[in-house]
């Protein structure tokens, strides 16, 4: 589920793994640039769920 807010919301992918400061750094990214957003909130999203398993 999470991935598919990569996609279209990078920065609420991010907030929903609990992590507001890091939300903020991707909407920044995301302003700037979207692929840059993207990439940093899959990879926070991949690390949510490495540390959940």
């Amino acid at each position: 589920m999470l991935y598919i807010l990569v996609i279209f919301l990078p920065p609420l992918a991010v907030l929903f793994t609990g992590q507001p400061m890091k939300a903020l750094l991707n909407l920044l990214l995301t302003m700037v640039f979207y692929v840059p957003g993207a990439v940093h909130a899959a990879v926070v999203v991949k690390g949510h769920y490495d540390k959940k398993s």
